[in-house]
C-alpha cells in the first residue's frame, strides 16, 4: 500500500466522529417512531440514493448470485444489527449502545473461529475479551436498578443481539467475493434490509407510516441518518479501508463510543459517572487488544506467504 494521503485520515475522522453522532438522531427519532420503521425508511433511502448513483454511472446490475448474497449480508448486518440496536435506543440511553456496539470486533472474531477457523487463540486476544465484557460488567453497575425494568434488559438483550448479527454479517462479507464496488453492493444492502424491515414494520408491528404526522424531530432524524450516517458516512468508510492498513481503519471503533457517550450526556443528559467513563475506557481498550491481536496474526500471515 502506498502512502496514505492527507484524504485517507480526513475520511477516517468523518467516520470516527460522525457514525458515532447517529447514535444521538437515533436515539431522538425512536421516541416517535418504532426502531425497526427508522432503520428501515433509513436504509431503503440510502440503498435508492447509491444505486441510483452508479446505475446512472453505467453500472449493471449485479449477478443472481451476487444479488443473493448481499440480500443474506443486509439482512445479517442491517436489519439484525442496525435494525435492533436502533430498536434498543428506545429502552436503553444511546451511549450505553454505543458502548455495547463496541464490542462487535469481539463478536467477529468468535464468529470467525466458529465459521472460518482463521483465528489463532493468543494472550492479547483472551486478555482483549475479558477487559472488554469486564468493561460492559462495570458500566452495568450504575444501571443495577434499571435491570429490574423488562424494557431495560429487552433493551439489553437486543443490543447485544444486533452484535452478532452484524459479526455473523461482517465474516459472511470477508468469506464471500462480490466482484462488485463496495459502495455500489453496500447500496443493494441497504435497499433489501430498508424492504425487508418496513414490510416487518408494516406487517408484523402494524406500524402506518404517515409522513403528514412526522414531526421536525423525526424529519432532522431521518434525513441526518440517511445523508450522513448512511450515504456520507459510509462513502468515507469504504474509502478509508481502501486506503488505510485495517489497524489504522479501526481507530474509528474506539472513537464512536465517546463521541456517542458524550452527546447523550450533553444532548440528552443521559448520566455520565466517573465508573462510566473508566469501564468505558476498559472495554474500548479490550477491543483494541482484540485488533491488535487479529492484526499481528494478518501481518505474520502475510510476511510468511
Amino acid at each position: 500500500m502506498n502512502r496514505p494521503s492527507n484524504s485517507a485520515y480526513i475520511a477516517l475522522a468523518i467516520v470516527s466522529i460522525f457514525w458515532g453522532t447517529t447514535y444521538l438522531a437515533s436515539s431522538i427519532g425512536v421516541r416517535q417512531m418504532h426502531g425497526i420503521t427508522l432503520a428501515g425508511i433509513r436504509q431503503l433511502m440510502a440503498g435508492i440514493l447509491l444505486i441510483s448513483f452508479f446505475l446512472l454511472k453505467g453500472n449493471k446490475i449485479p449477478g443472481k448470485m451476487a444479488l443473493s448474497r448481499l440480500f443474506i449480508i443486509g439482512t445479517l448486518m442491517l436489519c439484525g444489527g442496525n435494525g435492533l440496536l436502533t430498536t434498543a435506543m428506545r429502552y436503553i440511553p444511546s451511549g450505553l449502545a454505543a458502548i455495547i456496539a463496541a464490542t462487535i470486533p469481539i463478536w467477529v472474531t468468535i464468529a470467525s473461529y466458529f465459521l472460518v477457523q482463521r483465528t489463532r487463540i493468543t494472550w492479547q486476544l483472551i486478555a482483549g475479551m475479558l477487559l472488554g465484557f469486564a468493561g460492559i460488567a462495570g458500566i452495568f453497575y450504575n444501571y443495577l436498578s434499571s435491570l429490574m425494568n423488562p424494557d431495560f434488559r429487552f433493551g439489553i438483550l437486543i443490543a447485544f443481539g444486533s452484535c452478532i448479527f452484524w459479526a455473523l454479517g461482517s465474516v459472511l462479507t470477508a468469506k464471500w467475493s462480490l466482484g462488485i464496488n463496495y459502495l455500489y453492493g453496500a447500496g443493494f444492502q441497504m435497499f433489501f434490509s430498508g424492504v425487508i424491515m418496513l414490510l416487518i414494520s408494516t406487517f408484523i408491528l402494524g406500524e402506518e407510516i404517515h409522513p403528514s404526522t412526522f414531526t421536525l424531530d423525526l424529519w432532522e432524524s431521518l434525513l441526518y441518518l440517511i445523508l450522513v450516517g448512511s450515504v456520507f458516512a459510509y462513502s468515507a468508510y469504504v474509502f478509508t479501508l481502501r486506503n488505510l492498513p485495517p489497524a489504522q481503519a479501526a481507530i474509528y471503533a474506539y472513537i464512536n463510543p465517546i463521541v456517542a457517550v458524550l452527546l447523550g450526556w450533553i444532548v440528552l443528559h443521559e448520566s455520565l459517572t466517573w465508573l462510566t467513563g473508566l469501564c468505558s475506557l476498559v472495554t474500548i481498550g479490550g477491543v483494541y487488544l482484540v485488533n491488535y491481536s487479529i492484526n499481528r496474526q494478518r501481518n505474520l500471515s502475510n510476511t510468511a506467504s
